[in-house]
């Protein structure tokens, strides 16, 4: 998996936390971190336009074959 992709897998797992928090208990994480508890706060479009393109990213990850996704440095059993 290349750096690029497992930053965007960071950025979509983080996403996906945040959604579980407002799903649970309606606080929006990185609102309240980035910007003052508004979801319009600038900096906190910017997070949710980063987890969005991520997402994107993350999405090619699903079509690969298994062994393209395998760490290239662990040792092949059989």
């Amino acid at each position: 998996m290349s750096t690029l992709q497992r930053i965007a897998l960071l950025l979509v797992i983080i996403g996906a936390v945040n959604w579980g928090l407002i799903g649970l208990f309606q606080f929006d994480l990185v609102a309240a971190l980035f910007g003052g508890g508004e979801q319009s706060g600038a900096f906190a479009r910017v997070i949710y336009t980063l987890v969005g393109i991520s997402g994107l990213i993350s999405l090619s990850m699903l079509f690969k074959p298994s062994e393209e996704m395998a760490d290239r440095t662990e040792p092949e059993t059989e």
